[in-house]
């Protein structure tokens, strides 16, 4: 039984640091433990935003784990692995250890190349500078915006700075670009080419899964993930506002 608990803990702290919402985590931990033998009045879980607890009776006595997880970005690949895992052990597939040699498989999914996230940045960025009103233009620079965003998130941001002042310098990054090429002739809306290039900053899954585990009932890991959330979107648009009032004291404003 303590082995069974040790894999349902390791499989809800995979997902938890994968960005998974908290029902999932808690659902996915009950349906390994239950599949495996461990009836409800023998094991307890409690998850947050930035933390797992889980206790249980055994026949050695009491197990007891407590694993903290850093609010990061989300890693899909890594929940959908987990969940189709544990729909296979309910349906007979796995022995225990292979299930944690599944579980380390799944730990170890490695990122995907670094190129193709800064493609995936600037595609993105040039599709919602077109999806909010822009023309090929405004996605031209948008697409510029993103590729040299993420080449800084990758290399400069994630590795070196807090989350606080990544976004926010981030945000400037952009702007900055955004201006550069509007005085060289390209592009017609300013706030359209910005919208695009800072796109890949904004923590839409983090926002969404804040608002989706209030409405389940986890209001603590909820707040944590909405606040999470709130400070990106105010380091985004302070960078973005330092640029413009640098650029309206020095030249006035008037290309804006």
């Amino acid at each position: 039984m303590d082995e069974v608990l040790e894999t349902a803990v390791d499989a809800g702290h995979i997902l938890l640091e994968s960005g998974a919402e908290i029902f999932r985590v808690e659902e996915t931990m009950k349906r390994i433990s239950r599949y495996f033998g461990v009836d409800e009045e023998h094991k307890e879980f409690f998850v947050l935003a930035n933390g797992l607890f889980a206790s249980g009776k055994t026949e050695k006595g009491r197990y007891a784990k407590v694993l903290q997880s850093r609010v990061t970005s989300a890693r899909l690949s890594k929940v959908v692995a987990i969940n189709q895992l544990s729909r296979q052990i309910e349906q007979g597939k796995y022995t225990l250890p292979e299930v944690r040699q599944e579980l380390e498989r799944i730990k170890n999914i490695p990122e995907p190349p670094k190129m193709l996230q800064i493609l995936a940045s600037a595609f993105g960025s040039a599709a919602f500078s077109v999806m909010f009103g822009g023309d090929f233009q405004d996605a031209l620079v948008s697409f510029i915006a993103g590729f040299f965003l993420y080449i800084f998130v990758l290399n400069v941001a994630a590795p070196h700075m807090s989350k606080i002042s990544g976004n926010l310098i981030g945000g400037m990054f952009v702007t900055v670009i955004c201006l550069v090429c509007q005085w060289l002739g390209l592009g017609h809306s300013l706030s359209l080419m910005i919208i695009g290039g800072i796109i890949s900053l904004v923590p839409g899954l983090s926002f969404t899964n804040g608002i989706r585990d209030i409405a389940d009932g986890d209001y603590i890991s909820g707040a944590v993930r909405l606040l999470d959330a709130i400070i990106v979107f105010v380091s985004i648009a302070v960078g973005v506002g330092i640029v413009f009032t640098v650029y309206r004291h020095i030249w006035g404003g008037a290309a804006l």
